[in-house]
């Protein structure tokens, strides 16, 4: 009984599919949903079973209306994006586990120290070693700033590059892009205005202008240029310092970019410029299978249940 009424609640938001904003994550064994005021986790248990979190995410706009300025708003849900992200990992991992298995929680502090560790990781990898390994190439490459920031961007992609394609060669990973597959072909279809079928979902492409790796490499195109800004006379520690500072400013300005651009994805221009997202994708998605499919449409109906029938597309974060 509760699955038809959820059923009959995402069919008639459906009819403004249009107006809802809808994202998100690829787990272990799982997908994450998040709808304007809500979010869902659907994960595959090794008996088959599918389980499944939601809960309500009131946005922060309505509590701090400054969130909603442009470049402030996709900082904020950089940020915002990470946390949830985290937290649905962990519960994937714990309903992933096998019968016997212990499951273990992680505490606020273990997930603040987490969060911290990992996003620390991402500067050093992709903003100070690029920065680094730049600065070793000055005697062969000269002191002109353009050529140096430059050079700097190439460093910084072929990094994040070779990161990817590193990470794709892992069996779990590739489940993970299995299901990665699953989500965008599902929130195709919800966008398409169709019912969530295996049938309807299925025949969506795998590749979608808002996904996350997108946005990963617009980052990294989106910091080339405000990385020129730094003084080129300025010691390393303090360009160093200063692109942990900008990256707010680098996440924000990169978040409106894809807005823009998922808005005007059929214009000749914008798919020229998306292009490279999209191949991107390739390595980070998978074709899914059925039963993938069907956690993913779980997720999003589970999502949009809890969402209560939100119609319109205010800010998500």
């Amino acid at each position: 009984m509760m699955r038809r009424m959820v059923s009959l609640a995402v069919r008639s938001l459906l009819l403004v599919a249009e107006r809802i904003n809808v994202g998100g994550q690829a787990v272990l064994e799982g997908v994450m949903m998040r709808a304007p005021r809500s979010m869902a986790i659907a994960v595959r248990r090794p008996t088959g079973e599918i389980t499944v979190k939601r809960e309500e995410v009131p946005p922060l706009s309505e509590r701090y209306p400054i969130v909603k300025l442009p470049v402030v708003r996709g900082a904020v849900a950089l940020f915002t994006s990470l946390i949830m992200g985290l937290k649905a990992l962990n519960f994937s991992a714990n309903e992933a586990l096998a019968e016997g298995e212990e499951k273990e929680e992680l505490s606020s502090w273990a997930m603040g120290g987490t969060m911290a560790v990992a996003l620390g990781f991402g500067v050093l990898l992709f903003f100070i070693l690029p920065l680094y390994l730049t600065k070793l190439l000055v005697p062969v490459i000269g002191s002109s700033n353009i050529v140096f920031n430059l050079v700097d961007g190439v460093i910084r992609v072929a990094v994040f590059l070779l990161y990817i394609v590193s990470i794709s060669r892992m069996d779990d990973i590739q489940r993970v892009f299995q299901y990665h597959g699953a989500e965008h072909k599902t929130i195709f279809a919800f966008e398409a205005g169709e019912e969530l079928t295996f049938a309807n979902v299925d025949k969506y492409s795998r590749l979608h202008p808002r996904c996350g790796t997108s946005f990963l490499l617009i980052v990294m195109l989106v910091s080339i240029v405000i990385f020129s800004l730094i003084p080129k006379l300025w010691p390393f520690y303090m360009k160093a310092g200063a692109r942990v500072v900008l990256l707010p400013v680098i996440a924000g300005v990169s978040y409106e970019f894809l807005r823009w651009s998922a808005k005007n994805d059929t214009a000749a221009l914008v798919k020229m410029i998306i292009a490279p997202g999209l191949a991107l994708q390739r390595l980070t998605t998978r074709e899914p299978d059925e039963s993938q499919i069907e956690v993913a449409i779980r997720s999003i109906e589970e999502a949009l249940s809890v969402n209560g029938g939100y119609k319109d597309d205010r800010l998500v974060v």
